[in-house]
């Protein structure tokens, strides 16, 4: 047998030390079992990589699925008898029979009492699967199959890594050996966290975002001019509307150019008829608070027109006064230095601060397995943390490990309900392959229709998702801008587009966590509650960070009530509602409605979220000066909010927060850390969720004593307490005289509101409200509205008030 470490090097001039990733692809030899055709790598108790060959080479390279095998040594077992082969560890058992790899010869055991049957993987055999992603949305109108992805009731997946690129020692690629089998087995049982957590560990973790990555981000594919951008920017600014990220589509560049020079589609010229001073322009953007990036589709390479062409050519030994065009070669190491040097660096130099890969040419190459997605993506992103920088890119995803290139662009979406309906499923389930930074057409690019309601209700998912970028296309009757719609509709948009930069403080942190820990922002129910089976019937529900779960509404809503509707489930416990403050007791199936200026989001008891202070609202996504602090009713909880600087990955800032339910303390600080990140002294407003109203407070900074005087409002089941400038090396306490209480819900007159804006006749709201103002005991009450005979949606919603706070 041969082990196979290295290739003779090729690119070595071309690729530097920051295109090259880190890895250590070598695993101790305690942990492999080697013979004439196979070898085993027992990565952990509970994966063990499987390699089969013809010719007994096997591989010890880094490929793109697997960066680092170097895991620690397990403690497993090995019987190894003339035509028998078995591994066991304390999650699996493999048994072998030393020939070529076959469901009868191949077989592992996922311990424990997971299924009857269904935990013996068998060679070639697929099994049940939770999904992973796909590589685009592009022209999908609704759901579409998705790629396996890690996770499985049935407790194990199997990737196949046999046919994916190997890197080299110099940065640059291999093709496989044809006929070889590499295949990773995953028996994490339910644990999909300790799942996740490993494959980052044997693929790379997901890099920490620019904060800026995660404001608003205003793309639209249209023929901007630079007046008229700057004007529209304005324009948010006067609104109020904040945004961190501007996108120009491609009409940046040359489009209407020499046919003998072929489409436009391609280009890295500025059409400097619509942009006189690109760098004047990028300028502006940048004093405004906003970063810049540019779309680009490189599959039709350099041609004649464009500006770097000469210098491109003369580095290809092309003669410049030939005009050949260029072509685009994803496995040409030349190629591709000549691009970087001369067509994206100059760009970069004058403002671009990241790009957006619109690469829609497929999957292949001069070289198998070489997909020029995946090229793009990995050198552009390696590329972008030159000088220091935080890296990024913006592109399509291009198979597992992708994660190690975010931002992804899910593709041009139709602008339908049955879009919106799938995309918190697709961005949910593309956690089970780690793929957590996903960002959409919030509001759908192209075809469908014109709905005021979808488009609310797609932004308000979009908030409440990864990353939040509106997008329309070409036609004059798809634009975003709020002010382009009826009041109610825009004043939600309004709403939900301020709300996004005022999360930036959760989200941050949440970014800091998928990178270090390895957790995404979005994940499944059943993340965090694996054998509760009501946790896999909920597709379009999901965790949002540590505090949240989000339930978006992604059909239309009933006409005669006003109010959208989302399928829920509540694990156990106390669950408080993000907008409202109703309380709603958790181990249920729900029906949770909404008006068109709220989605279901929830905060676990004891959950605190930071938030920047409605005040402090502007382009940009800085640390604030002054926040609003939410905090919620039910149990003691925790948070430690992370703060740092989008110009170089320095230490960063760390500020706990704590709250005691039972000592009846919630307290802030001291920050630790880079304290540079940050001013030294903040306004803290604490709104108290869910608490009973009437508390009385106490507060101290350190040795000084605060001012406490708060207020109550009703509508929102909050007490809010507005403290003075803090000093951030001080630790805040604010004591509730008499113990913290849970508060009620009201549900009475939450019942006359939703009542009130029905349009249903009056003398049924009457009779309604009749009964549920009767004070009868409650299953008595449930059965006289069930005996009105009412629509179910009307019954549905009177219900879940009632009934949000019970436990009987």
């Amino acid at each position: 047998m041969t082990l196979t470490t290295q290739q003779p090097l090729s690119a070595s001039t071309f690729l530097p030390g920051h295109l090259r990733l880190d890895t250590d692809p070598v695993p101790s030899g305690a942990q492999t079992l080697l013979g004439d055709s196979y070898r085993f790598t027992v990565l952990s108790s509970r994966m063990i990589r499987m390699e089969y060959s013809t010719t007994g080479t096997f591989e010890d390279r880094p490929s793109q699925l697997a960066l680092n095998r170097n895991f620690e040594v397990p403690v497993f077992r090995v019987i190894d008898e003339d035509h028998q082969l078995q591994i066991i560890t304390e999650h699996l058992h493999l048994s072998y029979n030393k020939k070529p790899f076959s469901a009868n010869g191949l077989t592992v055991q996922v311990k424990g009492n997971l299924s009857a049957y269904h935990s013996l993987w068998r060679y070639s055999e697929a099994g049940e699967n939770l999904g992973g992603t796909a590589r685009t949305l592009d022209e999908a109108d609704g759901a579409i199959p998705l790629e396996p992805g890690l996770m499985s009731r049935n407790g194990y997946s199997v990737l196949d890594d046999s046919t994916s690129l190997l890197l080299e020692d110099n940065g640059w690629f291999a093709p496989r050996t044809a006929g070889s089998t590499d295949l990773y087995f995953f028996g994490y049982g339910r644990d999909y966290r300790g799942c996740l957590r490993d494959f980052y560990r044997l693929s790379g973790r997901t890099p920490l975002l620019p904060r800026f990555a995660l404001g608003n981000w205003w793309s639209r594919y249209h023929r901007y001019t630079a007046e008229g951008y700057k004007a529209l920017m304005e324009r948010f600014e006067a609104e109020g509307i904040p945004f961190s990220v501007a996108v120009l589509d491609m009409d940046w560049h040359l489009v209407d150019i020499d046919p003998r020079h072929g489409s436009g589609w391609t280009g890295y010229t500025w059409n400097r008829e619509l942009f006189p001073d690109p760098d004047e322009f990028a300028a502006w953007l940048h004093q405004k608070g906003l970063r810049l990036t540019l779309n680009v589709h490189p599959a039709e390479g350099i041609r004649a027109h464009e500006d770097a062409y000469a210098a491109v050519a003369r580095d290809l030994d092309i003669d410049p006064t030939t005009e050949d065009p260029i072509v685009f070669d994803a496995t040409d190491p030349a190629f591709l230095a000549a691009y970087f040097e001369h067509i994206h660096h100059p760009l970069e130099r004058s403002g671009v601060d990241f790009w957006w890969l619109d690469w829609q040419s497929g999957s292949h190459s001069k070289i198998v397995g070489m997909d020029p997605l995946w090229i793009l993506n990995h050198l552009h992103f390696l590329d972008s943390g030159k000088e220091g920088k935080k890296p990024l890119t913006f592109s399509r995803y291009a198979g597992p490990g992708s994660h190690r290139y975010p931002i992804g662009f899910s593709g041009d979406t139709i602008v339908t309900w049955e879009s919106l309906d799938f995309q918190p499923h697709f961005t949910t389930c593309a956690s089970n392959i780690g793929y957590g930074w996903w960002s959409h057409d919030i509001g759908g690019h192209m075809g469908g229709y014109k709905d005021d309601e979808l488009a609310v209700r797609w932004i308000q998912f979009g908030v409440f998702s990864p990353i939040m970028r509106l997008h329309s296309g070409a036609s004059p009757f798809t634009g975003k801008e709020p002010w382009k719609y009826p009041a109610a509709a825009a004043d939600a948009m309004t709403d939900f587009l301020r709300l996004r930069h005022r999360l930036v403080p959760y989200l941050h942190t949440m970014n800091h966590r998928a990178s270090s820990e390895g957790l995404p922002l979005v994940e499944p129910m059943y993340y965090e509650y694996p054998e509760e089976s009501p946790a896999y019937s909920v597709p379009n529900q999901y965790l949002f960070g540590t505090a949240l779960i989000a339930a978006p509404i992604t059909n239309p809503s009933d006409p005669k009530l006003h109010l959208g509707k989302a399928k829920a489930w509540l694990p156990n416990g106390t669950w408080i509602d993000f907008f409202t403050g109703i309380i709603y007791k958790g181990d249920r199936s729900i029906n949770l409605y909404r008006p068109l200026h709220h989605i279901p989001v929830l905060a676990r008891a004891g959950a605190i979220v930071p938030l920047t202070h409605q005040s402090e609202l502007s382009n940009g996504t800085q640390n604030p000066g002054k926040f609003e602090i939410r905090v919620f009713a039910g149990a003691s909880g925790t948070f430690d909010l992370i703060e740092d600087s989008d110009d170089a990955d320095t230490m960063p800032v760390r500020t706990p927060m704590r709250l005691d339910w039972d000592k009846g303390t919630f307290t802030i600080g001291p920050a630790t850390g880079e304290l540079s990140h940050i001013p030294t002294a903040r306004n803290f407003e604490l709104t108290f969720v869910g608490f009973e109203a009437g508390m009385a407070f106490h507060a101290t900074a350190g040795a000084e004593e605060l001012n406490a005087t708060s207020t109550f409002n009703a509508a929102t089941n909050t007490t809010i307490l507005r403290l003075g400038d803090i000093p951030v090396t001080s630790e805040l306490t604010v004591t509730v005289a008499g113990g913290m209480k849970l508060g009620g819900n009201e549900a009475i007159k939450r019942i006359f509101e939703r009542l009130a804006d029905a349009q249903i006749d009056f003398a049924t709201k009457e009779s309604i409200f009749a009964k549920v103002s009767s004070g009868r005991p409650l299953p008595v009450l449930v059965s006289d509205l069930q005996a009105l005979d009412l629509e179910p949606n009307l019954l549905g919603c009177i219900l879940e008030l009632l009934l949000a706070d019970t436990t009987d």
